[in-house]
Parts: C-alpha cells; structure tokens; sequence
C-alpha cells in the first residue's frame, strides 16, 4: 500500500494500461503470449492476472503470472524495486512462499517502461509468479491461523534482517516514508481530509501520544528489515486440514514488498495486528494470538511491549488517513482505497474506549496462555 517514497502522496501517478495494452506489454518485454488475463486491485499500482498459452521454445514452469506495473513516483526508484524483488527471490530460496521474478527478454527482472498515453510517464513492470491461496480477509479468521500470521512477520523480518544482503539495501533507508510506523506525526499534514468529527480528533490525540511516547523511545527498539505491509489482503492461505468446525491453515503466499523499509520488529507485529482485527468480530482478542505467534520466534523486550498499543493506534490512523486522502484525489478508486475504513474506525475507537491498559492486559494475558500450554 505504498505511496511514493517520501511523504507527498499527490505526486504519484497511477498507471492505467487496459488489457490489451497489458498484454501486449507481457509480449514485448516478456516474450509470453497471453492467452487468458483479468485485473487485479491495487492500492497504487497496476496489477494483472495473466495466464501464458506454452509455445515451442518456453522453458517448462509457472503457466500463471501477476504482471506488476509500478506507479510513476516508485518506478523512478529503481534501487530500492531491485532490492524488494531480490528479497523476495531470497525468501523464497528461504523456504518462504514468496513470489519470483520471470526474466525480461534481455535476462533482467523489470524493465521500465512507456505509458501508451499523454504525459510520457514510464513504469517499472515485474512479471510474478503467481501464487495460490485465499486472502486471509475471505476467511473465517480461528486463533491458529492468527498465531501463524505473528510467527510468519517474525520470522520473515528475522531472515531478512539477518541473513539478506544486496548492494542497494541502503535504499531501505526510507526517511519520510509516510507508510513507514515511525512517521506516524506525518499524518498532520494529510489529517485535513477527514473534515471536522470525532475521527479526527482520535487521530490527533493518536498523532499526539505518539509523540511524546513512542517517539522518544524508538532507539530502545530492536531494529530489522520490515515487510511493512502484512495486511489481510497481503497474506494468502490454504486449507491444511479437512475439518469444518476447526478448520486449520498454512501460509501459501506472502503479497507485495512495496513498503519495505528499515523499523523495528515490534512495528511489524502491531501492523500485522491491527491488520488482523479488520475482519474479526472480536477485534480485540486478535493481539494476543499475533503476539503469542511473534514471541514464539522472537520475544518482545517490556520497552516494545510497552508502546504496542500506540503502534497499533498508528497504523489504524495512517491506513485511514491516507486513504481518506488518497480517495479524495482518486474517486474512482475508493471502493478500494477504503477498505479498512468500513470496520477500521469502529476498531480504533474501541480500543480508545476501552482504554490502553484493559487492551493490553488481554493481550499480554492470551499471549502468556500459549507459553504456559506450550509442550515441553
């Protein structure tokens, strides 16, 4: 859910090649013939379910693709593209289910590209492998699959943290990224599209106690390579058992490294977190499950544990801020852009009305359920 690497969100153009413009596209740079392809949704990018027709001369593997053309303010950032596609390349050499590169015709894994219309915008375009599974927002949401979610962020940002290395891994340094948890006082600038409501007045007080309570501390934080986007649209899961009552789910794929960045591994579990309550209709039992699933890798110090409730806080507020931002400049998108919104304020409010201390005694409370449980 990216938006441009810095934090002026109006400066990126979406791009908005139709079907046979795409198909075409995955001709010449690719070398495939299409013979099937549908769009997909995308926060800011373009993005495409292709199917390839096998023809003499392919080289046998996937028939399906996700061809992924690249909005014009990130595709000018071609270091820090290269470096999210190397790491999924990694991670899958890791065992993880993350999509791979196919090759351009001249052996490469993008190319830019120029926009068929006015403007002569160009964009970066990746052909993905496509992956199997159902997003965890079409699912009946259980505890086993939320515990898997908190193991899944910790160890991704652990394997990334510390075994991935690229040249242009620096590019991670993404200072005013406006999706990145530790800029969260961003949101002042974009807080004028909510209007005058009770909404924006729990986002400042969020923008406020960030501040002064998690600002303050975030050198105490142990820091990581983040994914940064683990939403319920980003993870995508397959049965693993055949029953109904209880079903039970494994991880099939791992969507969209376009938010990448240098944080913290507590940020990637409050986002995964606040992401997770979406759904749910106990929105706030959900932290205790994520948490006891990240701790089981990755233990949180008192310090990050401390300021959880306030990084989940701050994600709700950016995912609904700049959507609400974002859909006032693009309104053909909203239906899209606003997604989180339909139950995200009722969650965040909740969570003020109920009130810190209650929320984080249930979580911390489930959380310490798992250890004591656990086998020996």
């Amino acid at each position: 859910m990216s938006s441009g690497n810095d934090c002026q969100l109006q400066t990126f153009t979406k791009p908005a090649f139709d079907e046979k413009e795409a198909t075409e596209l995955v001709d010449k740079v690719f070398g495939l013939k299409v013979s099937w392809i549908r769009p997909l949704p995308s926060y800011d990018d373009q993005n495409f379910h292709v199917r390839v027709s096998r023809s003499k001369g392919v080289a046998e593997g996937a028939d399906e693709y996700v061809l992924k053309i690249t909005n014009s303010a990130d595709s000018q950032e071609p270091d820090l593209i290269e470096v999210q596609t190397r790491a999924m390349l990694f991670l899958s050499t890791e065992g993880f289910p993350s999509a791979t590169p196919y090759l351009t015709k001249d052996g490469n894994i993008m190319s830019l590209e120029p926009d068929t219309g006015p403007g002569n915008k160009k964009y970066m375009v990746r052909l993905l492998t496509y992956l199997p599974g159902t997003p965890v927002a079409k699912i009946a949401t259980n505890t086993q699959i939320l515990y898997e979610v908190g193991k899944l962020a910790a160890s991704l940002d652990k394997a990334l943290s510390e075994k991935f290395h690229h040249p242009s891994v620096k590019s991670l340094h993404r200072g005013q990224f406006i999706w990145n948890l530790a800029n969260v006082p961003l949101l002042d600038q974009y807080i004028y599209a909510l209007g005058q409501n009770k909404y924006r007045e729990v986002v400042q007080r969020v923008i406020e106690q960030f501040k002064g309570e998690v600002i303050p501390k975030l050198s105490s934080f142990r820091a990581c390579i983040n994914h940064g986007d683990l939403n319920d649209h980003n993870i995508l899961v397959v049965s693993s058992s055949a029953s109904l009552e209880d079903p039970q789910y494994r991880v099939s794929g791992i969507l969209d490294f376009s938010d990448m960045s240098y944080g913290y591994y507590v940020f990637e579990v409050a986002i995964a977190i606040m992401y997770m309550m979406i759904e749910s209709p106990d929105p706030l039992s959900v932290g205790g499950h994520v948490l006891a699933g990240f701790e089981s890798v990755l233990p949180l110090t008192e310090e990050e544990r401390g300021a959880l409730f306030l990084l989940v806080s701050g994600r709700f507020s950016q995912s609904l801020v700049i959507a609400a931002h974002t859909a006032l400049l693009y309104p053909e998108n909203e239906e899209y852009l606003m997604i989180t919104a339909k139950t995200g304020w009722k969650h965040l409010m909740k969570m003020f009305e109920v009130g810190q201390a209650a929320v984080e005694k249930a979580w911390f409370e489930t959380a310490e359920a798992y250890v004591k449980h656990a086998p020996a």
